[in-house]
């Protein structure tokens, strides 16, 4: 499977099963359309030959040149590669029950009253609670217990708001870093927050303790200010703007996450981006689309997605140029790293919720991540008795992307794994499902990211600026396959 594209003068071509990418020119991205349409090399030279008869430039011979690069390229498994991981995906989540990841929901409350909220401003269409050092403790230990030979594990503190429990945040972090040792574990967590309650012992906590700090800003004043309100109805950008500048330079602008949501209000979401870069100072960058019932205010049309793919390509274009100039800038969705990417296991198996990742709730009830809280038929058990419900999580443990038909024909597949499942459940009733808006989003993102890989390995200025080789998980599982 191929797929095929044009983007800010580029002709790009992707492998999908190989992951090769392959900038090419109008005669090479011409005859492996037609191959890949069906002609024989015949056929296609000479559809070519017509096409291009009047253009001396292209030769009889150049069109035979041009298919042996192509078979070669073929023979080298870097096109047209054929599918050798369907027989191999429902065995890698069969291997283990570990667990790595916590999404610790320390307080079921929140100060402020987002409209948009998916959790119901913040407690997750039940009852409000904070979570006692008693319950998040004995959730570390869960953790360990549950976490094999693994020695990295991944801790977010997350509501509601979770400074609403920072007394807790502290003991618990204090709590792992006082075992971690002997356990022979190491910690990495990370903060999820919306502002209003950062103070300077925050700041200086999270700067020591926490991995990555994520910070929930939707860009302009009065595109925040419209759904993020506080319970008496005022926006909060004045408040935590200061803030969360005041964090980010004492992080030396390094490990946090300006988080936005983008709604049918602001489409024209890179002027959120931009104001976030430009007026405030934050470089690290992410902008999610909003996941609402249709028919919503806020909600997403399908009248909006030709303005967000032209947003998504201006957004690619631009972060080049800020490249150039020696001021760039990061967005969350086009890290891509198309030597040294994400294992055909993570490609396959996706974020590992419900089987490596699962939330906890402010009484320790098990849930496969933070969307399905509050949904009993996904409750998995709890932190004192574990995982009782199995045949949920062996669920999702086989929930990866060969589990869902409608990701059969897709070229993104293995760049999302078959998407959120939470998202799924929402738009289709099952896991296995796919939320197509979402998908075609995803689609748009991934080819604005490759084409700006393409840019930085080709264009001279921008030469170096290609991502280094990301390092090798050393807690990873051989899985079979060399990758």
């Amino acid at each position: 499977m191929i797929h095929q594209y044009k983007l800010n003068g580029y002709n790009i071509v992707l492998d999908v099963y190989s992951g090769s990418v392959h900038a090419v020119d109008e005669l090479a991205y011409d005859a492996i359309a037609l191959l890949d349409a069906g002609d024989d090399r015949e056929t296609a030279a000479q559809k070519l030959a017509a096409k291009y008869a009047g253009h001396p430039e292209v030769t009889d011979q150049d069109i035979q040149d041009c298919f042996d690069d192509i078979q070669e390229l073929k023979e080298a498994g870097k096109l047209f590669s054929q599918d050798i991981y369907a027989d191999h995906a429902f065995d890698f989540k069969g291997r283990s029950n570990v667990v790595k990841a916590l999404c610790l929901h320390v307080a079921h409350t929140c100060n402020l009253n987002c409209e948009y909220c998916f959790a119901a401003q913040g407690k997750f269409h039940g009852e409000s609670g904070l979570m006692s050092f008693e319950t998040g403790k004995r959730a570390l230990d869960f953790l360990i217990e549950n976490s094999g030979t693994r020695r990295n594990l991944e801790v977010d503190f997350f509501g509601g708001e979770p400074l609403m429990n920072f007394e807790v945040c502290k003991q618990l972090v204090a709590y792992a870093r006082s075992i971690e040792k002997e356990k022979g574990k190491n910690f990495r967590f990370t903060l999820t927050t919306n502002g209003i309650g950062i103070t300077d012992e925050v700041i200086q906590w999270a700067n020591k303790e926490c991995y990555n700090v994520v910070l929930s800003l939707d860009g302009r004043k009065e595109v925040n200010d419209r759904f993020r309100k506080d319970l008496a109805g005022n926006g909060s950008y004045d408040r935590i703007v200061p803030k969360f500048q005041k964090l980010v330079k004492a992080r030396g602008g390094k490990g946090y996450y300006m988080r936005g949501t983008f709604t049918h209000y602001n489409t024209d979401f890179t002027n959120d981006l931009f104001h976030m870069a430009d007026d405030l100072g934050f470089s690290e960058l992410s902008m999610e689309p909003v996941v609402s019932k249709a028919g919503s205010p806020e909600a997403l049309t399908d009248a909006d997605l030709p303005v967000l793919f032209d947003q998504y390509e201006l957004l690619a274009k631009d972060m080049l140029r800020r490249e150039k100039a020696g001021k760039p800038i990061t967005f969350y969705h086009y890290i891509l790293d198309l030597a040294h990417g994400p294992c055909i296991y993570k490609r396959i198996s996706g974020c590992g919720s419900g089987t490596e990742y699962m939330a906890v709730t402010p009484w320790g009830d098990l849930y496969p991540c933070h969307q399905f809280v509050g949904d009993p038929a996904y409750k998995l058990g709890d932190i004192w008795n574990g995982v009782t419900n199995t045949a949920l999580r062996d669920e999702f443990k086989l929930c990866n992307v060969y589990a869902r038909p409608d990701c059969k024909d897709c070229w993104a597949r293995l760049y999302c794994a078959g998407g959120c499942a939470a998202n799924a459940l929402h738009a289709t009733g099952d896991i296995h499902g796919i939320y197509e808006y979402g998908c075609k989003v995803f689609r748009k993102r991934i080819e604005c990211a490759v084409m700006i890989q393409v840019a930085k390995n080709l264009d001279p200025e921008l030469a170096g600026t290609a991502p280094a080789p990301a390092a090798q998980d050393e807690d990873c599982e051989s899985c079979g396959i060399n990758c």
